[in-house]
């Protein structure tokens, strides 16, 4: 299946004579979004923002879920979707074999093989063990979408001997993300060890008066140490997108 043409491939067409400046006319003056009646899709999202529209899968009825993967795969040449169920997987299988589900961090994707090794360098550290469902979902976004990870997991400060065995990975990174359930306080702990931004992601983990991540959101908010922004409870995808762009200016910066 061909992907769709971007921006610059469209010009670059032109300007060897391979296609006519009326078939790039016609390109162009296709609408930015994909009209399906209970969906929107936005097409050109990647040319404005550099990241391609992604799904997120729980809550959709399945009559919708297909055509809009089968769109997107059409227009992308691979897709990623968020909080998936087992289901939905198995019923996108039946169309998709290649496509592939983590039953950890609930994610599905459609990858191009032909994608370039992971650049820069992210590192994800959780707290826990329970945490690492929503660290994955942090860490597999920020590789869809061309980021090299490390992780770093269980290195919580119950014994933060474990996080100092791997500091000097943890301060290569051009970005940190932290993510804790309880209270929350390895985000200020790294911000404090760290010259690079610290994403704080608060997870539902937790006892009952950890009110399933109020806790940690509101110490990650009250951190005493700079340079932490927080996203919301259990968002990793929001966590591995930002820390994605953060890592592309390090990339960048670098040469």
């Amino acid at each position: 299946m061909n992907k769709e043409m971007d921006m610059r491939e469209v010009l670059e067409k032109v300007k060897q004579g391979e296609i006519s400046v009326e078939e790039a006319e016609h390109y162009f003056r296709k609408a930015p979004f994909d009209e399906m009646g209970y969906a929107k899709l936005d097409m050109h999202r990647q040319i404005r923002s550099g990241f391609p529209e992604v799904i997120f899968c729980s809550g959709k009825a399945d009559a919708h879920l297909v055509p809009i993967v089968k769109r997107l795969y059409e227009a992308n040449g691979e897709v990623f979707g968020t909080r998936a169920s087992e289901h939905q997987y198995q019923m996108l299988k039946e169309i998709y074999p290649q496509i592939q589900y983590d039953p950890i961090s609930h994610i599905l994707k459609i990858e191009n093989k032909e994608k370039k090794e992971g650049a820069g360098l992210i590192a994800v550290c959780t707290a826990g063990t329970a945490d690492i469902p929503v660290a994955e979902e942090a860490a597999q976004t920020a590789e869809y979408f061309g980021a090299k990870v490390e992780r770093i997991y269980d290195v919580g400060v119950a014994g933060i001997h474990r996080l100092f065995a791997r500091l000097d990975a943890i301060q290569d990174a051009n970005c940190v993300v932290a993510v804790a359930g309880m209270e929350g306080a390895l985000a200020s702990v790294v911000g404090g060890l760290v010259s690079n931004p610290v994403i704080a992601v608060p997870t539902s983990v937790g006892y009952g008066a950890s009110m399933h991540g109020l806790s940690a959101l509101l110490t990650m908010i009250n951190s005493c140490a700079n340079g932490i922004a927080v996203v919301n409870i259990d968002n990793g995808y929001g966590a591995g997108y930002m820390a994605t762009q953060i890592n592309r200016l390090g990339v960048k910066a670098n040469g």
